[in-house]
């Protein structure tokens, strides 16, 4: 059964209902006077009391400028697990390496060609830190969602912070489809959610803002992809059996394509109605388990990859028809031009190919999800609209480039600011939001005001790496290690040579060479700028053995 509100929808459905018969006369009145000058000034009088009592309804919005919106957000796809080249050479041109040769996105790159992609793009490196990022425009510091919600005990770690926001979002918070909401958008919640643990409020995305939710729960793993095993009600991962999907147990139906098939569905249902739409689409895909996709299995199978690996890529080859199928439904419905889609990752890639904290399965970039290293923390992000039309108003004031790479530095936490402003949208004045408008990098140009940078705090344990903080500023990143000698979930010491590692990306953006002890200078202005950063966003520490905060400390004698 599909959740949605059972109450008489709110003020925005009266809101989308008046846009959308507003959009109806427009196409059929107005083109009309064009033609018609017998009743030219009759339907100018009716059009003008029409439009008026739109603008009382309305009053901070353009009539008629509104897009669709799609966030389509893969679950642990890391930049290099798509075969669309993201990197570039030293001139700017993008560079394919051999995982880009490996996984078949042909998806990805239509929508590429279309738009323009981000290589140096930030998520947090787990998985709700950045859902809550996204719903807030806040850094994880901030918002203090620090860590993945385990859904059924606080996973704050032994020495792990005991302020942390492990409750998630709430529904007094502000999120991104609560404003959307009240600008007459339709907000629909289809896949994982994970913005609160069970028995809390963020559990439930209808609780954050959103009108419909299928699919979203308190977990952040599927119990299963497989419809013959009821998407896992039933198995001995019950507590992760993925709801409201239960028309398709017991059939060949693969998760990633039910949760496209309702997808597809509500997007129809307002565009119906007349109603502009905030589509957060947020695929299980392709987090474990590693269950293969029979439907893409045949392309793998003499890859000599293991056969997890091979499982991995038919997950990312099933999101991309995903992707694929909803452009061609927004084409079919005649909304294409009028809708941007936002692609991005959560987190670094969890391809199981190689170790955490090596070049391996992000290669050429260093580390996999949860870890301190580029790997862990950059994603895939591509902006395009769904069909491109130069001619056309909406898309002249926000114009993408086609096929273009932007080389800025940008994070999840921009897309809040990013569609409030394409929408017409504004937080309240006591929300602090970290994220900036991406309108200008969107246009493929270079923003001088915004800073590059960017803060990745993880107090927690045990992960991939445990209890660092990572902040970048311009060429320069630092990663601090609070308790160095912890061992990550894998058993591994994570860092054996102190508290500190110094990168230059510019030189060595594969984080070959730890330049803290022959920098003593640069490795204290960005010690500096990081204890400077945390505490701008009231960030929470690890504790010692006796419950006090553990900060960073940068004494002399560490040069």
């Amino acid at each position: 059964m599909l959740i949605e509100p059972s109450e008489p929808r709110r003020a925005s459905t009266v809101i989308g209902r008046v846009r959308g018969i507003a959009r109806i006369f427009n196409h059929s009145v107005f083109q009309r006077l064009h033609h018609d000058r017998d009743h030219g000034t009759m339907n100018r009088r009716i059009a003008f009391c029409f439009l008026l009592a739109a603008s009382v309804v309305l009053p901070s919005v353009a009539f008629g400028a509104q897009p669709n919106i799609m966030v389509l957000l893969v679950d642990d796809m890391g930049m290099m697990d798509t075969s669309v080249p993201f990197l570039t050479d030293k001139s700017g041109h993008p560079k394919r390496y051999p995982l880009n040769e490996y996984y078949r996105t042909p998806a990805m790159e239509r929508l590429a060609a279309k738009g323009i992609r981000f290589n140096q793009f930030y998520a947090m490196s787990v998985c709700s830190p950045t859902r809550v990022s996204i719903m807030t425009g806040q850094n994880a510091a901030r918002h203090r969602t620090t860590n993945w919600i385990n859904p059924r005990k606080n996973n704050a770690g032994p020495h792990g912070a005991p302020d942390w926001n492990w409750a998630g979002l709430s529904r007094d918070d502000v999120t991104l489809p609560g404003l959307l909401g009240q600008l007459g958008y339709r907000t629909i919640h289809v896949g994982k959610g994970h913005f609160g643990p069970e028995g809390y409020e963020g559990a439930e995305p209808l609780n954050l803002g959103f009108d419909v939710n299928v699919a979203g729960a308190a977990f952040g793993a599927p119990g299963s992809y497989y419809a013959e095993k009821n998407y896992g009600l039933g198995t001995r991962r019950e507590h992760h059996a993925v709801p409201h999907l239960e028309k398709y147990h017991g059939s060949d139906t693969f998760l990633t394509e039910a949760l496209t098939i309702e997808a597809k569905k509500r997007v129809t249902e307002s565009v119906s109605r007349g109603e502009p739409f905030y589509l957060y689409f947020s695929h299980y895909a392709v987090h474990a388990p590693f269950e293969s996709d029979p439907r893409f299995a045949q392309h793998y199978r003499n890859s000599e990859k293991p056969a997890n690996a091979q499982a991995f890529a038919t997950l990312i080859e099933g999101m991309d028809k995903s992707l694929g199928d909803m452009m061609d439904h927004f084409e079919a419905l005649g909304v294409a031009k009028d809708t941007l889609i936002f692609f991005l990752g959560d987190n670094g890639s969890d391809a199981p190919l190689g170790h955490q904290h090596e070049v391996a399965c992000a290669a050429p970039l260093r580390g996999k999800k949860g870890a301190h290293y580029e790997g862990g923390m950059r994603v895939p992000f591509i902006a395009a609209w769904a069909k491109s039309n130069p001619d056309y108003e909406l898309q002249q004031q926000w114009h993408i480039p086609a096929d273009a790479i932007q080389p800025h530095v940008a994070s999840v936490e921009d897309l809040f600011p990013t569609i409030l402003e394409l929408t017409g949208g504004k937080a309240p004045a006591d929300h602090k939001v970290d994220g900036h408008s991406l309108r200008t990098l969107l246009a493929g140009r270079s923003d001088p005001s915004r800073d590059e940078q960017f803060l990745m705090h993880y107090p927690h344990a045990p992960h991939r790496s445990n209890y660092f903080t990572v902040w970048r500023d311009g060429d320069w990143k630092v990663i601090y290690h609070t308790l160095p000698e912890e061992p990550t979930s894998g058993g591994h010491i994570q860092f054996e040579d102190g508290h500190f590692e110094l990168f230059n990306l510019a030189q060595d953006p594969f984080e070959s060479k730890n330049l803290a002890a022959s920098h003593p200078k640069d490795l204290d202005r960005m010690i500096q700028g990081l204890v400077t950063a945390l505490e701008e966003h009231d960030a929470v520490y690890p504790v010692d053995d006796e419950g006090r905060p553990l900060r960073p400390q940068v004494p002399e004698a560490s040069f």
